[in-house]
């Protein structure tokens, strides 16, 4: 998804810290490759694109680096093999494996109303994803689990986006939220993350899809973490609760920064 609806983030800027966005590879305001074939968007592509962005912007010795749910499941490809510029990791709303999301996700369909449920049950079998009554159900969970407010204009703009070109989306992940049926779909960082060698901050929405199954493995692997949950906040969270999650974040940047004196706060970027 284009990087609009992570827009509360630019605060950070007024501490004199500057912050970059980037829309990958295929969507926002990046170069699009609607023909592109399904093999082509692939991890190692973003991470390639990741060091470029780095080595271009002439960042790569200091920065922190901020991955929102499938941005953290590439940000931590991208720490574990410790890059030496690398001073924080922070894993928001994100996920250590495939398999363990479908299993979350699977828990939070049981707590639909029935009637939700077994629209979405029916559909799925019937192979008709595409009917009104599947997208209504679909909506309900999202409106649980994704977002709880109704969407600011920055937020939609992501949602649009995807929405009028979701080539990416669809090849790595699949039609919707629920489970990965593309190229990730077999994806886990659970039995590397032993090899994130820095401080790494884990944020989560009380109501998350991205839920605790998704989340235990960075917070019981990972040697350095600090673990967080946003209250009445879902998916979405830096959206829904922006003081808290931003309170919370900034916390764990100064801290990380304090022990490490020899570079400043003016001197890192996010």
């Amino acid at each position: 998804m284009a990087h609009n609806y992570l827009e509360p983030l630019g605060q950070l800027a007024h501490d004199g810290r500057p912050v970059i966005f980037y829309d990958q590879l295929g969507c926002g305001l990046s170069t699009h490759l609607r023909d592109a074939p399904h093999d082509f968007w692939s991890v190692e592509l973003f991470l390639d694109e990741l060091d470029a962005l780095l080595n271009l912007l002439g960042i790569a010795s200091g920065y922190h680096l901020l991955g929102q749910s499938w941005g953290g499941m590439l940000a931590a490809e991208h720490a574990v093999t410790a890059p030496e510029g690398l001073r924080s990791l922070t894993l928001s709303n994100s996920l250590a494996s495939a398999s363990r999301w479908a299993q979350g996700a699977s828990r939070l369909r049981s707590q639909l109303p029935s009637r939700t449920e077994e629209a979405l049950r029916h559909h799925e079998e019937c192979g008709t994803i595409d009917d009104p009554e599947y997208l209504a159900a679909v909506e309900e969970y999202y409106s649980r689990h994704v977002c709880r407010i109704p969407l600011p204009d920055y937020v939609k703009a992501s949602f649009d986006q995807v929405a009028e070109d979701p080539t990416v989306y669809v090849a790595m992940w699949g039609p919707n939220e629920f489970a990965a049926v593309g190229s990730l779909k077999e994806w886990s960082i659970v039995e590397r993350l032993d090899a994130i060698a820095v401080p790494t901050l884990v944020i989560a929405g009380e109501f998350d899809e991205a839920t605790v199954e998704c989340q235990e493995p960075f917070i019981s692997t990972i040697p350095d973490v600090r673990y967080t949950v946003i209250p009445d906040a879902s998916h979405l969270s830096i959206a829904e609760q922006p003081a808290a999650y931003l309170e919370c974040l900034r916390t764990f940047l100064l801290d990380v920064e304090s022990a490490t004196p020899r570079v400043s706060a003016r001197d890192n970027h996010i």
